[in-house]
């Protein structure tokens, strides 16, 4: 494909204002894309998940052995204006960069499978049976990949290459992080705050779950040599009406990295007793739920999958591939709960900037890495 192509295809995926929301626009674009080859037997399947935000999965090529490209759909909100120096929704070249919300996280990735996969099409080069799966939500939980998960669409593939930022295409990501936000919430009883005896303090209530949850979290003090310790944050804190009233109600929320030493449930089960035991006393009304927890993904530097990626990576670029963990949780967390046993790994153009203002992609970089993706997919298949 043309260079000027390719940059509007990824300049068209920046115009599309898919902020948690409205991915079908993405989709409706990826479709227009790869109709004209339906001939060539392309398969498209369009996967609603909520009004107006549809994943897709396009299967290109035959055979036994599957392929899967991924990249998510949505971006996150262009936060403060004032602060991009360009139309964060309109892509602007600059020095050698592309800008733009998205562009990072991870617009460019998703251009870059999509136009491999249509220049293999074009070419007639297809080498074996791939699939790209262009997801929703993943900025906010991953529940468009657990959707193609659960429906069974990522079963039997042999290996998942996920293009996320991977510092302009220098880092490979074979493990990271999971995710649990909680949501604790203490119910107590109002009254006039010169007669606290007749109501019951929520914010009180709430503050002994703070401070206990605290030295319950660092008792998980185990250390991944990749990733590093589980690590806990409490994020927000909202209670009472106002000032003279005793309050009735308050909330926490907490975010948890965790590692894959510690399986999800086993934090479960810490926090759900600690909320048990709370209200065993009196007058304690405490609840807790918890908002798309995603597992820790585990991985091995060493497996076949990322000896292959970083073989074709060695024949490309002058400089050697830095295999790391990802301390941010990915769509891979999901992925991974499908049926086969297959290697996940994450890499892309796309640098540091992800979720900033000035978000912006090397160009040089984002063309290369559809190179990558097309060379890589020959040596899978080989």
């Amino acid at each position: 494909m043309e260079k000027t192509s390719q940059i509007e295809i990824l300049s068209k995926l920046i115009s599309i204002q898919s902020v948690n929301n409205h991915e079908e626009e993405v989709a409706d674009y990826i479709t227009s894309l790869f109709e004209p080859y339906k001939g060539k037997g392309v398969q498209i399947d369009r996967i609603t998940y909520a009004p107006h935000r549809d994943n897709l999965v396009v299967t290109i090529g035959k055979g036994d052995r599957i392929l899967g490209f991924s990249g998510h759909e949505d971006v996150v909100d262009a936060g403060d204006r004032q602060s991009w120096k360009t139309d964060p929704f309109k892509a602007t070249i600059k020095d050698g960069r592309l800008y733009g919300r998205g562009a990072t996280d991870m617009k460019s990735g998703l251009a870059a499978v999509i136009i491999a996969m249509l220049d293999m099409l074009a070419e007639d080069s297809v080498p074996g049976k791939i699939k790209l799966f262009a997801t929703v939500g993943e900025e906010t939980g991953e529940y468009g990949a657990a959707q193609l998960t659960e429906a069974g669409y990522v079963d039997g593939i042999d290996g998942m290459l996920i293009a996320e930022p991977g510092n302009e295409m220098n880092e490979v990501g074979f493990t990271s992080k999971g995710v649990i936000d909680y949501i604790v919430t203490a119910i107590g009883k109002g009254a006039h705050s010169s007669q606290p005896e007749k109501g019951i303090n929520a914010i009180d209530h709430l503050i002994d779950f703070a401070t206990q949850v605290k030295p319950l979290m660092a008792k998980f003090d185990k250390t991944d040599s990749v990733l590093g310790k589980l690590t806990h944050v409490q994020s927000l804190f909202n209670g009472g009406e106002q000032i003279n009233s005793v309050p009735a109600k308050a909330v926490i929320k907490g975010n948890i990295r965790t590692i894959p030493e510690y399986p999800n449930q086993v934090v479960f089960d810490a926090l759900n007793g600690l909320v048990a035991k709370l209200n065993q006393k009196a007058g304690y009304n405490l609840s807790i739920r918890y908002s798309f927890p995603e597992e820790a993904m585990p991985g091995d530097a060493h497996s076949p999958f990322i000896k292959l990626i970083k073989k074709v990576h060695d024949e490309m670029y002058d400089k050697p591939l830095v295999t790391n963990g990802q301390s941010g949780a990915s769509d891979g967390s999901e992925f991974l709960h499908a049926k086969g046993d297959f290697g996940i790994a994450l890499l892309g153009p796309g640098n540091d900037t992800a979720h900033q203002s000035n978000e912006y992609v090397d160009i040089d970089a984002y063309r290369k890495s559809i190179d990558f993706y097309k060379h890589f997919a020959q040596a899978f298949f080989k």
